[in-house]
């Protein structure tokens, strides 16, 4: 027996030298996809003779090059990938993945630096939506397509992260989230190749709903695919600098916000719905909180067009409606600029910056499900005050909440507030102003897109901040994506001193 133990213990660094051989094959893989599709905006710029497309090509050939030569030289007989790993391959994949899909902003002569074509590439694939590209209508065809492209793929990423690879790393109370497996201890992904094809097809088939929606409309074949992707993956990229305030349509406003609802709600669900449960989506708790907190802020800011703008009903509640939504869902779009409504709606947006959408979802955010935890510990305390022998088990989706479920919940709440802060003031450190650095702090953080204010709301953009600025917000916006807690591990030495134990 105590030899059994000894070999154990030798044929562990072994063991988690295969798994990290095994992060880096998967990024080839990953990386692999980055250079197909790359070829898509390349045949499209070719097709259209634009310049532009010999940069997608040379792009496209420099990743396949590193991908192929990480898959060559780290390929092994490993075929699973372990929980400790599991951090280091969600923070390598969403840092490296969008260096190389900012090859195409550097090299398609558009006058970005380096900081700028990295802000834009990251701000795409973690579906957030902030810019520093201006004059979106005058850009070539290609560039336009690979921005959406980026948020697409990024939101089909996010999507499989949070139903396959989030709760087996215990992140933030997402281990409420587990997929039906048998050694779930071990694998990371155990079932992620069953629920591919699946997961694929939904994302793909209420793309196509949204763009045939879009094209029957004001919008053209090109606008609607484009849309499309950037509605279902509640990016926010647009074609047109007014964004969707381009379209007069108000038709075009109330099929974007269904879609931009449909895409913030949890991806499983769909799946189960597929699969003859009827009633899936409509009864899960989630959705109704979400639903529910939707109607409040835009019911009150209807109101308040109404009575205090004189604004005809029907056109406060669209308008409220799409903005109300855009900024939940963690989309971004804008129809128009919301800070100029007054001061309430100015708050009520900047709090809903805080919110996003459900668990395995393409939606950023806080997300419902933590704020339930929360509410329900909330209510638990206050009755224990007033019956201190009271026996209460604290309960989700009929789950029974443990100890450690809370403790995730809380620590995440305490890390998202905290990097907000931190953020923010690192923000004001470098001279901007109260507004801009608290809203451009949250919004990374949030992966939201617009701020609030003249310089980052919703009727400008983020180029004339100082490149310092955007090195912090490109790291807010991958840590938001990453829910924080997968990321900070990293910075914990105890990781480290193990994987060199």
């Amino acid at each position: 027996m105590a030899q059994q133990l000894c070999m154990l213990r030798h044929l562990k660094p072994v063991l988690r030298g295969l798994a990290v051989r095994m992060v880096g094959f998967i990024l080839g893989y990953l990386l692999t996809v980055v250079s197909v599709a790359l070829l898509i905006p390349t045949a499209a710029g070719f097709a259209m003779g634009e310049p532009a497309w010999q940069a997608f090509a040379a792009a496209s050939a420099v990743t396949a090059f590193v991908a192929g030569t990480l898959i060559l030289a780290l390929r092994s007989q490993q075929d699973r990938l372990y929980l400790h790993e599991g951090f280091l391959l969600t923070t390598m994949a969403w840092v490296v993945l969008p260096v190389f899909g900012a090859l195409p902003f550097m090299w398609a002569r558009l006058d970005l630096s380096l900081v700028d074509a990295l802000f834009e590439s990251v701000s795409g694939i973690t579906t957030t939506g902030s810019t520093v590209v201006a004059g979106l209508d005058s850009l070539p065809r290609s560039i336009l397509l690979w921005r959406s492209l980026l948020q697409w793929l990024g939101g089909i990423g996010i999507i499989a992260m949070g139903v396959a690879v989030l709760p087996f790393l215990r992140v933030g109370g997402m281990q409420l989230f587990h997929m039906e497996s048998s050694d779930r201890s071990e694998k990371v992904m155990p079932r992620a190749k069953d629920f591919a094809i699946t997961l694929l097809s939904v994302y793909v088939s209420l793309t196509l709903a949204c763009a045939a929606l879009y094209a029957i409309e004001e919008m053209t074949y090109f606008e609607a695919i484009n849309h499309a992707m950037t509605t279902i993956s509640t990016g926010g990229y647009s074609t047109s600098d007014a964004s969707l305030g381009h379209f007069s349509s108000p038709v075009i406003q109330w099929t974007a916000t269904l879609f931009m609802v449909l895409g913030a709600l949890p991806f499983v669900l769909y799946m189960r719905f597929l699969k003859g449960e009827v009633g899936a989506i409509h009864k899960d708790g989630q959705v109704r909180a979400f639903v529910n907190l939707l109607a409040l802020p835009i019911v009150g800011l209807t109101l308040w067009l109404v009575l205090y703008d004189g604004v005809p009903f029907f056109d406060a509640l669209r308008l409220v409606s799409f903005n109300v939504v855009s900024i939940t869902t963690t989309t971004g779009y804008a129809s128009s600029d919301y800070t100029s409504w007054g001061t309430f709606s100015i708050i009520v947006f900047f709090f809903l910056t805080f919110v996003g959408g459900c668990s395995g979802s393409t939606a950023g955010g806080f997300k419902i499900y933590r704020y339930q935890i929360l509410g329900i510990f909330s209510r638990i305390s206050l009755k224990r005050l007033l019956f201190p022998n009271i026996v209460l088990l604290p309960k989700y989706a009929g789950r029974l909440i443990g100890a450690d479920i809370l403790r995730s919940v809380a620590s995440f709440f305490f890390l998202y507030v905290g990097t907000i802060l931190g953020l923010a003031l690192a923000l004001a450190f470098l001279g901007l102003d109260f507004e801009t650095s608290l809203s451009g702090a949250a919004t990374a953080v949030a992966n939201v897109g617009p701020g609030l204010g003249a310089i980052i709301g919703p009727a400008g953009n983020f180029s004339s901040l100082p490149d310092a600025a955007k090195w912090l917000l490109i790291i807010g916006m991958i840590l938001g994506r990453l829910e924080l807690m997968s990321v900070f591990v990293l910075l914990v030495p105890a990781y480290w001193e193990r994987r060199s134990s």
